[in-house]
């Protein structure tokens, strides 16, 4: 699939996503959200899908919102408070989409992630990310608070008053910190060869067992011990005697590489 905005090139059960607006380090503007919503769509039905990783051609991930598609020219916001998508409304739908995808997303962050970009990093599982990568949570500059889910999932990441020390001034952080508080899960000098590394792993394991365990980190945030206990019940159930365990019974016996079908 290629679009203006984002391109995406599935091999081997990994979506490679690239934002693709390099000579504006990929700053959001409403192409930009409607092509990030379309292709966390398009993969969400993708048949042999494994893992993704998501990342920015050019000098950066995303700087943040284009200020110049705040108003006029290609649209104005309109009423925010609709829900278009589920939950979400079109805006946050650009991050909460890969939030949603039933498979592990993995964010390669170079250059910048500021505010609208960083959310959109937010909302992948894992995020890996070159140490003099700078990020903020930039809105308050603007006189704006998170808004594309980015509080949301800020809450299941950071303690809460770095997390609050972050939002109310905006400050940026380079990559090596942002691994040490938790906004980051590590660092590395090529984040997107570690994270197509990464997602390679992932893609070799079970696909029934890594798709629920995605569900019950989501359920995670949001739902209390009894019914976590008893989703985790749920996942496991089919999964015991279910085609992939059997096909790693065969290949552990049988000496060789599982192999995992639909």
């Amino acid at each position: 699939m290629s679009d203006e905005r984002v391109t995406v090139a599935v091999k081997d059960g990994i979506a490679d996503v690239r934002l693709n607006r390099p000579e504006k380090m990929n700053a959001l503007d409403h192409a930009m959200f409607d092509a990030l919503s379309a292709a966390s769509a398009a993969l969400a039905g993708q048949a042999g899908l494994r893992a993704v990783v998501l990342s920015g051609n050019g000098r950066a991930f995303c700087a943040g919102i284009d200020l110049s598609s705040l108003g006029g020219g290609d649209g104005t916001p309109g009423d925010i408070r609709e829900r278009t998508h589920g939950i979400a409304n079109r805006w946050q739908q650009a991050v909460w989409g890969w939030r949603e995808l039933p498979v592990p997303v993995i964010a390669a962050v170079h250059g910048v992630a500021f505010g609208g970009g960083l959310q959109v990093a937010l909302g992948a599982d894992i995020r890996i990310v070159a140490p003099d990568a700078r990020l903020a949570v930039m809105e308050a500059r603007w006189g704006l608070v998170p808004d594309m889910a980015g509080i949301a999932l800020l809450r299941g990441l950071l303690r809460d008053d770095v997390a609050r020390e972050l939002t109310y001034t905006a400050r940026q952080v380079s990559g090596t910190e942002a691994a040490a508080i938790g906004l980051a899960t590590r660092t590395a000098d090529d984040p997107h060869a570690q994270a197509m590394e990464l997602a390679a792993r992932i893609a070799g394991n079970s696909p029934r067992a890594v798709r629920g365990a995605k569900r019950l980190f989501a359920l995670s945030q949001d739902t209390g011990a009894a019914g976590i206990l008893l989703a985790e019940s749920v996942e496991q159930d089919p999964l015991l005697a279910g085609p992939d365990m059997m096909e790693l019974l065969a290949a552990q016996a049988e000496g060789r590489a599982p192999r995992f079908a639909d």
